[in-house]
């Protein structure tokens, strides 16, 4: 057997790939969907893909990855959520966007 990994810590932490974006989600639109403000200024209605449905609980507040499709820019696809302990992490080495942090403030005052 394994060893489990009990400090969120230790994971590796996922930065943005070519063609993804930091976003904040917005509102939960339930049917798998999220209304995410990207740091791009443009506000995505965002889908959770079957892989992350019952193992990443996303909330409103969440900071979150997401790749805008192609062939419908105001869609996409969130692709990872990150954990608090992660957003400061990401705030602290300086690789969260202004932007991401300023969109965090609009939608949970004091965050």
């Amino acid at each position: 057997m394994g060893k489990r990994i009990k400090d969120e810590t230790m994971k590796r932490i996922r930065l943005p790939e070519e063609g993804e974006i930091f976003g904040v989600v917005e509102k939960m639109l339930g049917d798998d969907r999220v209304q995410v403000r990207c740091v791009d200024g443009k506000t995505r209605i965002a889908r959770i893909p079957g892989k992350m449905r019952k193992r990443v609980w996303i909330r409103e507040g969440d900071v979150v990855l997401v790749k805008p499709w192609d062939f419908q820019p105001e869609r996409a696809d969130v692709t990872w959520r990150y954990t608090r302990v992660q957003v400061d992490w990401l705030k602290r080495k300086g690789k969260l966007d202004e932007r991401v942090l300023q969109l965090l403030d609009e939608i949970i005052p004091g965050a």
